[in-house]
């Protein structure tokens, strides 16, 4: 049996003799490339390793017939170093994310609860606004919301007084309805003057 050669590429996916003597033929190489483009070792020695982990998983996609194998080999280091770099931007975008965090203290935080607590009634209003038929929903906010009497709202609507008072007080009563057992009491709305 043949001893295998430094460009056995086949061979190191499956021969453990063939991929040391792949390895000792190009480790220094494959050390230099990375060591031109990071500046920790520990990563280096990582991302060599990862180079030599990556030929030995793609050993079956090399062709002699496109050149030698250290040339090859260049290739999957480049695409490791590629994987490097995205995950190096991935972690910084993550880690960028995070340091927004950092910035809230304590006292931030406090205040940021007692807002959202404090928009909790305002956020279930809305939701159970959603309920309401739009020509209700229409009614309520000019009247309610804008401040509109229910004569304006009517006109602002191109409907009658009368009407609009009926779909107002529709609104109203499935407000109510809708908010009383999850919140307690609602807040009489204003009452509309006509």
């Amino acid at each position: 049996m043949s001893q295998p050669s430094e460009g056995d590429v086949a061979g190191i996916g499956t021969d453990p003799g063939a991929f040391e003597i792949f390895y000792r033929a190009h480790v220094e190489t494959i050390q230099r490339f990375v060591a031109r483009r990071v500046e920790d070792p520990y990563l280096a020695a990582d991302l060599t390793a990862e180079v030599f982990l990556a030929a030995i998983d793609s050993a079956h996609t090399y062709r002699a017939s496109r050149g030698r194998p250290v040339g090859w080999l260049y290739g999957v280091a480049r695409n490791v170093m590629a994987a490097e770099r995205r995950r190096s931007a991935r972690e910084l975008r993550a880690g960028n994310r995070v340091a927004g965090r950092a910035l809230v203290d304590a006292d931030d935080l406090v205040r940021l609860e007692e807002r959202i607590d404090a928009e909790a009634r305002s956020r279930s209003l809305y939701r159970a606004m959603d309920e309401l038929s739009d020509s209700e929903r229409a009614v309520l906010e000019l009247v309610a919301l804008d401040g509109l009497s229910v004569r304006e709202g009517a006109k602002a609507l191109g409907i009658r007084p009368v009407t609009a008072r009926v779909r107002l007080h529709r609104a109203r009563q499935k407000l109510k309805d809708q908010l009383s057992p999850s919140t307690g009491q609602l807040t009489p709305m204003p009452e509309a003057t006509s």
